[in-house]
C-alpha cells in the first residue's frame, strides 16, 4: 500500500519508455511533485475543483503551481476560509510558455502573493508514475488527453 493512495490502488511498474503526456484509456499519470509536499490522493476540493475547471492532466501541472495549491489548501484548512477559483484568478493567471506545462503567475503590478512557491526544480519533468483508472476514485472522469490550450482561469 502506498501512503499517498487509498487502499487497492494499482499503480504501473516504471518503464523508461513512457513520458508524462502518455495518454491511456486505463492509466492516468501523476507527477511526483505533490506527494513530495504532501499531497494525497483524492485531492482535496479547492485543488480538484482547479484540474475540472481547468481540464488540465495533473502531469501538466509544474512543481510550482502545485505549491501554490498546496499553500492555498493550508490555508483553507487551518484557517476555515472558503476560497474558490475566483479567489485564485484574482491572484494569478494561468501561463504556459509553450510546453504545454502549466504555472501561475502573479497578476502584472502585484507581488507574488505566495512566498517560497517560487523556487525552481531539477528533473521534475521525469519524476511521474502512473496508477491504473479504475483502482482510483474518479479515475474514469479524468481528461483522456493533454489540454494543449489551457482553460483560461476565469469562472
Amino acid at each position: 500500500m502506498h501512503p499517498h493512495f487509498p487502499e487497492g490502488t494499482i499503480f504501473r511498474p516504471f518503464d523508461s519508455l513512457l513520458k508524462s503526456d502518455c495518454v491511456s484509456t486505463t492509466r492516468v499519470c501523476f507527477p511526483v511533485a505533490p506527494f513530495q509536499i504532501g499531497f494525497s490522493y483524492p485531492f482535496p476540493t479547492f485543488t480538484q475543483s482547479f484540474f475540472t475547471y481547468t481540464d488540465l492532466c495533473y502531469s501538466q501541472g509544474k512543481p510550482m503551481l502545485w505549491r501554490v495549491l498546496y499553500t492555498l489548501e493550508q490555508i483553507i484548512a487551518k484557517e476555515d476560509i472558503s476560497l474558490g477559483l475566483t479567489e485564485l484568478h484574482h491572484l494569478y493567471n494561468l501561463v504556459s510558455h509553450g510546453s504545454h506545462r502549466f504555472h501561475f503567475k502573479a497578476k502584472p503590478q502585484h507581488p507574488h502573493p505566495l512566498l517560497k512557491t517560487m523556487k525552481n526544480d531539477t528533473n521534475w519533468r521525469n519524476q511521474f508514475f502512473f496508477v491504473r483508472k479504475d483502482s482510483i476514485p474518479n479515475g474514469n472522469s479524468f481528461p483522456k488527453k493533454w489540454n494543449l490550450k489551457g482553460r483560461i482561469l476565469d469562472p
